[in-house]
């Protein structure tokens, strides 16, 4: 079955002690509201002005700061599937999310987005 997914958020992972701090620096930086996530408090995110990204700066219970990025999709199975056989591992099923890693080791997410969302204006199609 076809499926849609984009790249969507970059996500700043930041210790506790440095959250408050790197959410008011890229409020400054971006000039966007990073407003705190009802449903997760653990993350401030706002779409970055002119363009079609969020910014998420994600609290850590622990381990270094880091980037990783997300791509959301309207059938989460689906590109998980696709992204496995481009040699992408699966590390842990979150909420409506996996937490997965590239070849490489880097930590990425795939999350399912809201029907409707995607289009073929803003994702791709994927057989």
């Amino acid at each position: 079955m076809a499926h849609y997914s984009r790249l969507y958020t970059i996500v700043l992972d930041v210790p506790a002690a440095d959250h408050d701090a790197t959410v008011t620096f890229w409020r400054g930086a971006l000039s966007a509201p990073l407003e705190q996530v009802a449903k997760y408090p653990e993350f401030h995110g706002a779409l970055i002005p002119h363009h079609d990204l969020v910014l998420l700066a994600q609290q850590l219970g622990d381990g270094a700061p880091r980037v990783h990025v997300d791509i959301h999709t309207d059938d989460l199975d689906a590109e998980v599937a696709r992204l496995e056989a481009l040699g992408a591992t699966r590390v842990e099923r979150q909420d409506r999310w996996w937490v997965m890693r590239d070849p490489a080791g880097l930590t990425f997410c795939v999350v399912l987005d809201r029907p409707g969302t995607l289009t073929d204006a803003n994702a791709t199609r994927w057989p």
